[in-house]
């Protein structure tokens, strides 16, 4: 008797746990009886009859993701590995949909997707491959929508988060980009060297004109110095001749002075008598005359050139 009643309340409890469940958030329980579709199950604590109704399975309603990785090759016969991310859920009110009409979601979402980017990529060259990843997303999110709604998912998003060429594509790449920039960097520093080679000869025309106008402004100076030393020679009844040969006389001593008083001169030759300065004023006077007649007659020359 004790063993019965021990059996019978073993049993009463087992029955108690089968029919009591629970179905967690965001998910639902599809409920069979002898193998056959009875109803699907909310979150939830819930009911069902013991030994005769089974849990069959159990959807998710959170959005989930799944990751494909599809080779293809593209316009220019690259061949790229591109990473497509795709976004579903199953819809709540067609889980029965999502339970029996598709075994394998996940292998049907894989098929779409190769089947959508290798059409699609085959058609751009690998630059554009890179600029049209969208355009490439919203195709395969588009193809994948219009064939798993009737199965009761929905595409909440595709993602291309990746695309990546062959390691020798990507090495040639790298290679056109740096001899690019180095091209354009060579431009940059041919165009600083031609703007500082001009700067520098801008710079030193400017010394050079500087320099002739600082000796043309010394020479004449000198020359007014020079008459102002006739003029006063004049006023002590020295004539002209006199007063220049006198001028070229103290120049010669003051040249000779400056030389003698510099430490690092170097050796140089000069006559110090002072019949050496009337030597040299003649030799000028001598030189400048004979300069006067060659240019007289280069110009009785040209005019007679020019009367022919």
């Amino acid at each position: 008797m004790n063993f019965t009643f021990y059996i019978l309340i073993t049993i009463t409890i087992i029955a108690l746990f089968d029919v009591f469940f629970i179905v967690k958030q965001q998910s639902s329980a599809v409920i069979e009886r002898f193998g056959k579709f009875t109803s699907i199950r909310p979150s939830g604590l819930q009911l069902k009859l013991p030994l005769i109704d089974r849990i069959s399975g159990r959807l998710s309603l959170k959005i989930q993701q799944l990751d494909v990785l599809v080779e293809t090759k593209t316009k220019d016969d690259v061949f790229v590995k591109i990473k497509v991310s795709v976004q579903y859920l199953v819809i709540a009110d067609r889980v029965y949909d999502a339970f029996y009409k598709l075994d394998l979601p996940q292998d049907q979402i894989t098929s779409y997707v190769f089947d959508v980017v290798r059409a699609e990529v085959p058609k751009l060259k690998l630059d554009y491959v890179f600029e049209k990843k969208d355009d490439i997303a919203i195709a395969v999110k588009s193809e994948l929508n219009d064939a798993m709604i009737n199965y009761g998912y929905d595409i909440i998003k595709t993602l291309v988060t990746d695309i990546d060429p062959d390691p020798q594509v990507k090495e040639a790449m790298n290679q056109i980009n740096a001899a690019e920039r180095k091209k354009v960097a060579a431009q940059f520093e041919g165009d600083a060297q031609r703007i500082l080679i001009v700067e520098r000869a801008k710079a030193e025309a400017e010394s050079k004109r500087l320099q002739g106008q600082g000796i043309a402004d010394q020479r004449r100076e000198i020359a007014r110095g020079l008459e102002d030393s006739v003029k006063v020679l004049n006023n002590v009844d020295i004539n002209s001749q006199e007063a220049s040969a006198l001028i070229v006389v103290t120049q010669h001593y003051d040249t000779l002075q400056s030389v003698g008083a510099e430490s690092n001169s170097n050796l140089i030759m000069l006559p110090n008598s002072p019949q050496a300065g009337s030597d040299m004023l003649n030799n000028m006077v001598a030189s400048f005359t004979a300069s006067n007649q060659i240019g007289e007659e280069m110009k009785r020359a040209r005019k007679k050139r020019s009367t022919r």
